[in-house]
């Protein structure tokens, strides 16, 4: 036969775990709450909740709707070769950022790093790389080396480092040692270690990232034409300067339809190499 007093310890434990879920729910409503109290606040400091500005602008937003309509697909043909010129750039610039960004990923981990200092060195280039915006990237080159295709490469290829080498890095600090270890055991060098080592361990996830990044410079190539970095945004930016809209709502709609296209692409990819 159980104890008399099993019932009691199974209610008592019963009312712990409610006890404790409760807890966790009031405590995740008190941090959805602030959460919800910073946005209205950051929302009612930029002007959203102003009626009379939301008012003013809707009749103005509507009339450029209408006057964007139906697209016009005149020039369509005219924007196949900037077109070509943005999926260049953005393969360019991603493949540019991956070979920049595996050297730095292994000094900015702590598995791989050669020194403290040299982590420190190679985390704040990662740092600085990443807070730098493509555009201001993109206008600085521009400036230094002409219009084209190029500045757009470097601009997107140089920010993508910073954020494509923070995730190589992460990626290499959570490695499984004892492969590493094996292979050091054996006499390999320093290249061969992280040849056999660490690279099959964290293969899959850098080529996930790379596939991830090169989907987002597919659409910030778009803005990198923009600012003269040539592309099918060179032209949308053109068509705006003359106010061509029914021009620049098919440019919109062509844009789309290849960034739906690289997406597509990219989740291919992702399972061929899963």
């Amino acid at each position: 036969m159980a104890p008399a007093h099993a019932p009691h310890a199974a209610a008592a434990e019963c009312d712990a775990i409610i006890d404790r879920r409760r807890a966790r729910f009031l405590a995740t409503l008190v941090r959805a709450g602030a959460v919800l109290i910073v946005v209205a606040a950051s929302f009612s400091y930029v002007g959203l909740f102003d009626p009379r500005r939301l008012a003013e602008g809707v009749p103005s937003i509507v009339k450029l709707v209408t006057e964007g309509l139906p697209p016009d697909f005149t020039n369509a043909r005219s924007w196949l070769k900037p077109l070509m010129d943005t999926f260049a750039m953005s393969i360019a610039g991603t493949a540019l950022a991956v070979g920049l960004s595996f050297p730095l990923a292994l000094l900015a981990a702590r598995a791989t790093t050669p020194h403290p200092v040299v982590y420190q060195l190679a985390r704040a280039v990662l740092n600085g790389l990443r807070s730098v915006p493509e555009l201001i990237m993109g206008i600085l080159f521009v400036a230094a080396v002409g219009f084209g295709a190029l500045p757009g490469v470097l601009a997107l290829g140089l920010h993508s480092v910073g954020m494509v080498g923070k995730f190589f890095a992460e990626a290499i600090e959570h490695i499984t040692p004892e492969p590493v270890e094996a292979v050091r055991a054996s006499g390999a060098s320093r290249p061969q270690v992280i040849m056999h080592g660490i690279l099959p361990q964290v293969l899959p996830q850098m080529a996930d990232v790379t596939i991830y990044r090169w989907e987002y410079n597919f659409r910030a190539s778009t803005v990198m034409g923009m600012v003269g970095a040539g592309g099918i945004g060179f032209e949308l930016m053109g068509s705006l300067r003359i106010m061509e809209y029914r021009e620049v709502s098919a440019l919109l709609l062509v844009i789309l339809v290849m960034v739906t296209f690289v997406d597509s692409l990219g989740s291919v990819l992702r399972k061929h190499f899963k």
